[in-house]
This record gives structure tokens, sequence and C-alpha cells, in this order.
């Protein structure tokens, strides 16, 4: 194995990760005391999902999304999130759970019974509903039922500049957009090579329900005496072939070299009509819109990828228009499991060592990624979603060339040490030395892994949603003994009456058809 020797450059000092913001993006579905998904409406006390800014829905109308505001260290945003969870669980009505695994509960064996988000009767509204229903038609609609979690990061101007500074390049307020995008790229660039290393430290998704099976080929095979299924020594089902990928995208050639570079291929996906969707049709025999187009994406969102670039967008605009017109703002991670022993589906060192491999990504040279590494790329994912756990795995290094993944795996989490340092010197404490431990002990021994962990536990008490159920109750016990301050109480309910305004004030501006509206946004 070629290995390079990680050092921090001259120019970093601890001091420059203060800048760094992030925010939290977290799915799970509502389910029922049986351990089907919940069949109800989105809770009324939650407000609006179409405008509330923190809590929404994902594709179906039990799939929650909590997303906390953009904060200056991991315990802000946590507590941001256990807020969020709270408001939700006062929320649920009929003895409902929130289920805690990323691959989804129960649910019978047709799509029948997983409703599209309702956004209601405004035209942007509905939009979003029809785009939830073209999901469904080309994909079907189980798929869009796995949850994840989006860790969204980023990098200080301070970090950037002293950094910019000690470059050739010309010093203009353009050029430090530039520079800056171009970091960016490369951080992204090194996560896809050791997306592995997230799949296999992460992955929680081993198993699944039997249910999520029906009418899939599959060659998982039964776990003890239940109905759940799964992999042996497999780590995420949920970056697999049975999660949320889709072989329409494999062979879209969407490169991460140059901000310009990405956005036309990412402009390019969505212009470009696709045989099977055609045939699909973009209306139903009454002449009602059932996906937005049959191009290969119906709208950007729908390219599956580890990771995202990101930049804020402005009302009716677009991904890559944002992109386009500012640069890149922050980076979205998308790699990751719901860690099912946390009340709120990440824990502090999980968020930790996703910071320590976030610098690392960003500090190591990173050549252009092309399309034959990104064949290999995509197959040491297949390799580790399925295989991650057992002896004498190997992948593909950055060379192209075989080598045993755990020895690579010690390498690179051996080579950030001096990043988690640098963290903690700035922050105080220990916590990113504490996480990277956990992690570099996880690479030595396979049964400290998540999936270890619950193909073990759900073979002990019966099954894949036994365990979530135990999980589930245990969950919703200590975050109801949470508490919010008079203040904090005042403003949730503020935004939950305010995005309940906001819904009616679009629903009532609206002064043409859906259909009308659908036809001039082909």
């Amino acid at each position: 194995m070629t290995t390079h020797t990680f050092t921090l450059p001259d120019w970093f000092e601890p001091n420059l990760v203060a800048g760094m913001q992030r925010g939290i993006e977290k799915e799970g579905l509502r389910m029922q005391p049986d351990g089907y998904a919940a069949k109800t409406f989105h809770p009324a006390k939650l407000g609006s999902k179409l405008t509330h800014p923190y809590i929404t829905t994902d594709y179906s109308e039990n799939l929650l999304e909590l997303i906390t505001e953009p904060k200056p260290t991991i315990k802000v945003a946590l507590d941001m999130l256990k807020d969020l969870h709270l408001l939700v669980h006062r929320s649920l009505e009929n003895d409902e759970l929130m289920w805690p695994m990323s691959m989804p509960c129960m649910s019978s064996d047709t799509d029948s019974d997983i409703p599209l988000a309702d956004y209601g009767s405004s035209n942007i509204g509905k939009l979003k509903t029809l785009y939830r229903s073209g999901l469904g038609v080309r994909y079907g609609r189980k798929m869009q039922t796995i949850a994840g979690l989006h860790y969204n990061l980023s990098v200080g101007d301070d970090l950037f500049g002293k950094w910019f500074n000690q470059s050739e390049t010309n010093g203009t307020d353009d050029d430090f957009v530039q520079f800056k995008n171009a970091k960016y790229l490369a951080l992204i660039r090194n996560f896809k090579r050791l997306t592995p290393l997230v799949l296999y430290l992460l992955g929680a998704s081993p198993a699944v329900c039997g249910t999520f099976l029906s009418g899939r080929e599959h060659g998982l095979i039964p776990l003890g005496e239940s109905c759940s299924f799964y992999q042996p020594n497999g780590t995420s089902l949920r970056m697999g072939k049975l999660g949320y990928t889709n072989s329409v995208q494999e062979d879209l050639d969407i490169r991460y070299n140059d901000l310009n570079e990405y956005i036309t291929g990412l402009r390019r996906a969505i212009g470009t009509p696709f045989a099977d969707f055609a045939k699909i049709g973009v209306d139903d025999d009454n002449g009602n819109p059932i996906q937005i187009n049959s191009h290969i994406l119906q709208i950007e969102n729908e390219f599956y990828s580890p990771i995202r670039p990101k930049q804020v967008t402005k009302s009716g605009e677009t991904p890559t228009a944002a992109l386009a017109a500012r640069g890149i703002a922050y980076v979205e991670f998308r790699a990751i499991d719901l860690d099912p022993y946390s009340d709120i589906g990440i824990t502090m060192a999980t968020a930790c060592f996703l910071e320590i491999l976030a610098l690392y990504c960003l500090l190591t040279d990173s050549k252009e990624l092309h399309k034959d590494e990104e064949k290999r790329l995509a197959d040491n994912i297949d390799t580790i979603v399925n295989h991650g756990r057992a002896d004498g795995v190997q992948i593909f290094d950055d060379n192209g060339e075989k080598v045993d993944f755990r020895a690579w795996l010690v390498h690179h989490l051996t080579q950030m040490q001096a990043i988690a340092d640098a963290f903690d010197a700035h922050h105080g404490g220990n916590d990113y030395r504490s996480a990277l431990a956990m992690m570099q002990g996880k690479a030595s021994n396979p049964a400290f892994t998540l999936s270890a962990q619950i193909e073990e536990d759900s073979r002990r008490v019966g099954g894949t949603w036994a365990l979530g159920k135990i999980l589930a109750q245990k969950h919703q016990k200590a975050l109801l003994t949470h508490a919010l301050s008079p203040s904090q109480e005042q403003h949730f309910d503020d935004i939950a009456k305010q995005s309940l305004q906001e819904q009616a004030k679009l629903e009532s501006s609206d002064t043409i058809s859906f259909y009308d509206y659908v036809q001039a946004y082909r």
C-alpha cells in the first residue's frame, strides 16, 4: 500500500477552526406501536411542513425531517436537534414513536400505505408533492422511506483567508471565491475516496425488515427466527443496491474537479430525457401530473451522492444557480446512517469525527477525479457495504491498486491525530481526541462497530423491528424528560403559528391553476 504522511501546513493554527459552522438535517419515520409505519398526517402542533424552517417532512407524510440552524459548536447544534426532537415527541398521538433506524420499519407488501407528503393547496406545495410522486413512479415508494442524516459543514473565512494569503493567487474577492470553491471541491473528492471509511465506522444498517424486500431481488439471509434479513459482515445497506441509489444515475459522469463542470453536468442531467421515464408518462390517463418531467433528474435534489457542494438558496433560486452566483458555502455529508442507539440519531463522538475527517480531506492533496476512478470508488462502496467487517477485505487505493482495507483504514485514522489535537487545542477538553480514539478501536475490532452491535442485538431480542421498537420507546422516554425554557417554548410556538400563516398566504396568492403552473415549470 502506498502511504503518505500527513502533516498540518506551516500556516495552520488551531484557532483557525473557530470559524467553522455546522448544521444537521435528521430524517426519521413516525411508526405505530405495532411496528408499522404511521399512516396519520403530520402532527398539527408542529405547524406547516411547507414553511416551518426546522421541522418538515422528506418524501412521505410520515418521514419527518428536523433541521438545525448553523451553529458555532457541535454541542449547541446537538442541543438544538434535541429540542426539535422534544417538540416532535410531544406532538405525537396514538402512541406513535420515532423509528430510530435508517432502514424503515414494517410496511405492507405494496406501496399503498406510503403516503406522499402533502404540502397543502398552493402551487409550490403541490409541486413538492409532485416531485415525490415522480420519485415514487420511477423508483418505488419504499426506497423513499429510508432515513439518513446530513451533516452540513462550512469552513470559516479566517482559515481560508490565511491559506489564500499563503498562496500565489492574486488577491481579488473573485479570486478568493474561486480559491474556496477549489478547496471545497478538493475536500469533496477526498471524501468520496474515503467513503468506505465512513461506511465501516458509522454504518448502522446491516439488516432490514423482510417487508422492505417484498418483490425485490436480494442476497440477504434470515436473521435468526425473526422476519428480518441481514448481510453477514455488512455495514450500511442504506448505501448499497437496496438503499438510496439507482442505476439510472451511474452513468451521469458528474465531476467534482471544477465548479462550472459540476454545475454543467447536473444541469445536463435535468435537461436530458430518459426513455424509461418517458414510458411512464408525465401525466396519468386523466391528465393529472405524476412526475415533473421525464428527464434523468426531475430537479437537482434527485441526484444522489455521498457528499454535495451547497450554497444557501434565495427564494425561487435553484441550487446550481446559487452555486454559480455565489460559489460553495458549505458541504453536505450525506453518507451517514442514523445511530439507533442515540435518541437524536447522532452522538458527539460521531460529529467530532466527521469534522476531523472533513479537515483531513480539506488539507490533504487531492488530485482530479475522473470516470475510471469513480468506477473503482463505486466498487469500494459496494465491497464495504456488503463485506466491510470481514477479514481480508481489499479495496482500491488512489492509484487503482488493491490494498488491505483494514490497514488502509488504520493508516488514515492514524494520520488524523494532528487534526484531532488541533480541534481540542482550540475548543478545550478532549472530545475530538476521544472520538478519534473510539474510531481507531473500531478499526482494530469490527465487533465494536455499530453494524456489528445492531446485528448482535437484533439477534438477541428477536429481530430488527423488535430492537427498533425497544430503542424507540427508550428514546421517547428519555427525550420527554428534557425541558425547554419558557422563552424557547414561546419561540417555537411563534414559529409554528407563523409557518401556518405563511402557508395560508401562499395558498391565497396563486393566480393560475396548478396544471398551468406545472406546464410553465416544465
